[in-house]
């Protein structure tokens, strides 16, 4: 080999060598880029989610403005005002979300009708839990709703009572007192009324025990209902009846509207009579509408928040006897609930089912006992 081959041969393979190096020097800068440019792409995808999942908010924890609708009978207006500022004081601390409440009030009855034909309910707080059945016969409200919340879903609580003008002149002392000629009651519809239902019952209840028998009773009733002069649509009307246009010797409405007034300054002579009838409010979500409208959870939260210690306290100071034992043992409305001798529940009558079909059902006895009745 001459000594001019060898640095031939020597610099032949630095050159295989430096092409060899460039070539992988390209392909890691390719792999890298490769890399730089998925990481890069993945970060942006990350930063659109990110403000997607925020709503738009810069700190990507509120949550969008949301709005209930909530219908109920007339005479829970005034509870339901105290309770909903302190419900969405507490959803907004808890979950950084402000809750608006759209608010519906009337007689049980109409408001069922209004649900079902249409009004877009999120929660329905009724008179009676025959109204809550029509809306889930109605397919709006998911079968089994008395198990969900305690109690068989009753939230409040009242009984009948008799109001009378001051110094009771009549000497009107109990339900049969209402039968005699010359006086005058004052009463809802219990067509529209679900007030009115509990005070048709309250009045059967008392005259089937006294007479021993539906006979009896129908004949009693007649008497009463003969004296009614007009029935109005709810209690709230009923209430304004007696008290601002000076209608009526008497008044049937719940006790707590009648606490209620009182507690605003108005002079009431009222009674409790002996032998009464439990007066059972429930609550519901209307599944239907609450999943249109996306307000299942606020919806469930607020049902809750009503059976809660504060919201049980806020409904037994305008005068709803409380669901809950520990408000119900407080001394003030131990003194403000006096214990009735005789309660009697829908139970008692066979449920809501057999009641509608005996008396409130076209051609039962309500309507039979108005057929009787010449005004």
């Amino acid at each position: 080999m001459s000594s001019r081959e060898h640095p031939l041969k020597v610099n032949g393979a630095k050159s295989g060598i430096n092409a060899i190096a460039r070539q992988c020097w390209h392909k890691c800068n390719h792999k890298l880029a490769s890399k730089f440019i998925s990481c890069f792409m993945a970060g942006i995808l990350l930063s659109v989610a990110l403000v997607a999942c925020g709503d738009g908010n810069s700190t990507g924890n509120a949550k969008k403005d949301v709005e209930l609708t909530l219908v109920s009978f007339a005479v829970t207006k005034q509870a339901h005002a105290v309770i909903i500022p302190k419900f969405v004081e507490k959803w907004q601390k808890e979950q950084n979300q402000k809750v608006t409440f759209k608010q519906s009030y009337g007689g049980s009855g109409s408001q069922t009708r209004a649900v079902i034909d249409g009004l877009e309910a999120d929660v329905v707080h009724l008179a009676l839990a025959a109204d809550t059945s029509k809306i889930e016969k109605a397919g709006l409200i998911d079968k089994g709703w008395e198990q969900e919340y305690p109690n068989d879903g009753i939230v409040t609580k009242s009984i009948p009572v008799l109001v009378t003008r001051e110094g009771n002149p009549k000497g009107i002392k109990d339900w049969s007192d209402l039968e005699k000629a010359g006086i005058s009651l004052i009463t809802a519809d219990p067509k529209t009324s679900g007030v009115a239902r509990w005070n048709f019952l309250a009045l059967w209840n008392a005259a089937f025990k006294k007479g021993g028998s539906d006979e009896k009773a129908v004949e009693a009733l007649t008497k009463v209902y003969t004296n009614v002069p007009i029935l109005t649509k709810d209690a709230r009307e009923a209430t304004d009846a007696f008290f601002k246009q000076g209608q009526g010797d008497a008044l049937i409405n719940y006790e707590n509207e009648i606490i209620l007034a009182s507690q605003k300054g108005q002079k009431v002579n009222y009674l409790i009579p002996d032998v009464n009838f439990s007066i059972d409010n429930p609550i519901a979500v209307v599944d239907k509408n609450v999943a249109k409208h996306g307000t299942k959870e606020v919806a469930e939260a607020f049902v809750k928040f009503l059976y809660s210690t504060e919201a049980q306290t806020e409904f037994a100071k305008v005068g709803f006897r409380p669901v809950d034992e520990t408000v119900a043992k407080e001394k003030q409305f131990v003194e403000l609930f006096p214990k009735v001798k005789d309660l009697s529940t829908v139970k008692d009558l066979g449920g809501w089912s057999a009641i509608n079909k005996k008396f409130f059902a076209d051609d039962a006895i309500f309507d039979q006992i108005q057929s009787k009745i010449k005004r």
